[in-house]
């Protein structure tokens, strides 16, 4: 139904107050007939005499949810927003903006343009257009850092993160937050106004919190993030036009505003970053489970305090949710907390958490060696040793305590979650949760479904990602799911090349150059190389692993045998001096001794060689993932990789680079590489099947 502009804002007025509701399914965005409305209603509580002053409210307990993405890509027709923004601002009657529900994007520089904001308790705020690539370009950059001065604004706006209506209070993006009926509560507030007289306060021409801001907070924003906001645009732009508020009028720094804006827009990271915004939404829904509800998760049992265990409880607490951490050796649970502790204490220095919300998250950690204090969890998480034997005793402990209906996971990072699950009488409430280290950090969390996992502790798993801030991918159940699966193939592909007459710090090299923010080897080095060598151990001892095969690069074997375990005793794959590496000649001349082992001549392999060579195995392996039902989508690969292994945001994430390459060019060079080993690749069907369809993968 296409709503008249007097639909879509509805006039009614209540003690002298003008209130005009937006009423423009299904979000109250900032479309056609919603901005005639808004300018149509402005107009008529201009001239009715009866009224003193004006609320902007929403309809159905929401404010306006931002742009209409139905007029995307669309000429724009009727009022402009800066034209609803210029009479709010110029309007003779005070108007407060009543916000309850969400106010983000152009929602919030509407409420912004307003002389007066009132919010709901539950209200959320924010301007998240970082997340697609671009700024507020509709004076959001310029109204924000004026109101709450440089520092607030380069937070919000870099971070697009949604706060609360209480921060919102306490940075002063609002005037009041009310627990009860907000519009109520608006008009109230308006009626005061107006009787206390004008003239009203214009966001646009304040100056006393930017006034003599030190150039200096711009350089240091820039020169802190320059790592990771490589190849993006929009970053740059918005401290560019924070900073331009701080010393342009009002005029002037909007138009530059708008310029930035324009060019975030043409930039080509952008696309890449809409496709992960929305590739981070689609992850999250769980296809086959529609009114599948997901189980209440109050507390949580944590088994293990080591340094996953505790970084699990950390990311749990900040959430609100009560956290009971369990390990048999005391040692280890006050080693436990002492972690946590120090972690917290770190962020309170460094400005990221408040002494208040860190004390209330470690308020909600309690200790026990005792498996009968988890009898009431409602999810109980296995953090133990990646061992089968370990986590087999684990789950039966955890089925002979915990209630019924208790989802039980297990963090493991490769094993079977079936066959973890077969140590237990209630298989169907078992579940992977496999957290990315550190895990109070890192926004990845895997979810992996086993055969017997049930639809609703599946759906449970996902939804409790969410809420304690996980980006959450489904994942099948197979050796190393999606992200791991992938880096053994394409880390196996990086030590052939190794072989063949690349270095480390070439492949390193390569893949920085592209925008990783490390190498395969040195993530090996930090990780520390004595881990995964017991593991390459267990593994040939039972034969799962042939040490001897003419693809198996020991390189890893040798530095380890030597006593070199990366990072942590000063030499690995690289000589260290403290966290700096530089290229070991040992390393290379070992590599020469395995090759000629081998009989395999040495050669220059060219950069461009080396970054196909890896990107096409991550990609062809990705493909074999979907096609196999281990991820539900292409798009999923690409929300693991951005979040988990630092796959660069401005590409989009594996698939995404791979399709904007042209699916034909990949499985073109994945043949060319068949034809020289044809032992090790394999195209998949589903790359050859998109490939000839020029659809993309979802064609």
């Amino acid at each position: 139904m296409v709503l008249s502009p007097d639909q879509a804002v509805r006039y009614d007025v209540r003690n002298g107050v003008a209130v005009l509701t937006i009423d423009f399914p299904p979000v109250n965005a900032l479309g056609a007939p919603m901005r005639e409305g808004m300018m149509l209603r402005l107009e008529q509580a201009r001239e009715d005499e009866g009224v003193d002053a004006i609320v902007l409210v929403g309809a159905n307990d929401r404010f306006i949810a931002g742009a209409d993405i139905r007029e995307f890509g669309k000429e724009k027709v009727g009022p402009s927003l800066e034209s609803i923004q210029e009479a709010l601002e110029t309007s003779v009657k005070p108007v407060v903006a009543a916000i309850d529900g969400h106010a983000l994007g152009g929602g919030l520089e509407t409420a912004l343009a307003a002389p007066f904001r009132v919010a709901a308790s539950r209200a959320k705020l924010g301007l998240p257009e970082i997340n697609l690539g671009l700024l507020p370009g509709g004076g959001g950059t310029q109204r924000l850092t004026r109101l709450i001065g440089p520092e607030g604004a380069l937070d919000l706006i870099l971070s697009g993160r949604h706060i609360a209506a209480v921060e919102a209070l306490r940075l002063g993006i609002v005037d009041e937050v009310t627990d009860g009926d907000v519009t109520e509560a608006a008009i109230a507030f308006a009626r005061a106004k107006a009787a206390k007289g004008g003239p009203w306060p214009i966001i646009l021409e304040r100056t006393d919190k930017v006034t003599g801001t030190d150039p200096k907070i711009f350089e240091d924003v820039r020169a802190k993030n320059a790592g990771k906001w490589k190849g993006m645009v929009a970053p740059f732009e918005i401290v560019n036009c924070i900073e331009a508020a701080c010393h342009l009028g009002p005029v002037e720094g909007l138009e530059f505003e708008r310029a930035a804006f324009w060019r975030c827009s043409d930039a080509p990271s952008r696309e890449a970053q809409v496709h992960l915004f929305f590739s981070e939404r689609a992850a999250a829904k769980v296809d086959g489970t529609k009114g599948v509800a997901a189980k209440p998760i109050r507390s949580v049992g944590i088994v293990g305090a080591g340094t996953m265990g505790s970084g699990i409880a950390m990311a749990i607490a900040n959430s609100g949710i009560e956290v009971t951490l369990l390990d048999s050796a005391k040692g280890a649970l006050d080693a436990g907390m002492e972690r946590i502790a120090k972690n917290y204490a770190t962020s309170v220095a460094r400005g990221s958490r408040t002494q208040d919300a860190a004390d209330k998250a470690l308020a909600l950690i309690e200790t026990t060696p005792d498996y009968a204090a988890l009898a009431n969890a409602d999810l109980v998480i296995e953090a133990v040793f990646e061992d089968m034997g370990i986590k087999h005793e684990v789950f039966r402990r955890l089925d002979a305590v915990c209630k019924p209906g208790a989802v039980l996971a297990s963090n493991t990072s490769a094993l079977d979650i079936d066959e973890i699950a077969s140590a237990t009488g209630r298989p169907q409430d078992v579940i992977g949760l496999h957290f990315f280290s550190p895990a109070n950090v890192m926004k990845l969390l895997e979810v992996v479904r086993g055969d017997h996992a049930s639809p609703e502790t599946v759906v449970t798993a996902m939804a409790f990602a969410k809420r304690i801030g996980k980006q959450p991918v489904l994942a099948g159940n197979c050796f190393g799911f999606i992200g791991n699966r992938i880096l053994h193939r394409y880390g196996e592909e990086a030590d052939l090349l190794l072989m063949e007459g690349a270095t480390p710090w070439q492949i390193d090299g390569v893949l920085k150059e592209f925008g990783f923010p490390m190498g395969i080897y040195l993530m090996r080095d930090m990780a520390g190389l004595d881990v995964s060598y017991r593991v390459r151990r267990n593994k040939a001892a039972t034969g799962a692993l042939n040490l001897s095969a003419d693809t198996y690069n020991p390189i890893a074997d040798r530095i380890c045998e030597n006593g070199d375990h990366g990072q942590k005793t000063g030499e690995g794959y690289y000589a260290y001096v403290g966290r700096n590496a530089s290229p070991r000649p040992q390393v290379e001349a070992m590599l020469a001794e395995i090759s000629r082992e081998k009989g395999i001549e040495r050669k220059a392999i060219s950069d461009e060689e080396v970054l196909w060579r890896i990107l096409a195995a991550i990609v062809n392996e990705g493909a074999k993932i979907v096609e196999e039902g281990i991820a539900q989508r292409a798009s999923d690969i690409d929300v693991a990789y951005a979040h988990g292994y630092g796959f660069p945001k401005y590409r989009g994430g594996p698939m995404f680079w791979a399709a904007q390459q042209g699916l034909d060019t990949v499985l073109t060079k994945i043949m060319e590489y068949q034809a020289r080993y044809p032992d090790r690749w394999q195209p998949s069907d589903l790359l050859a099947d998109r490939a000839a369809t020029g659809k993309g993968w979802e064609g």
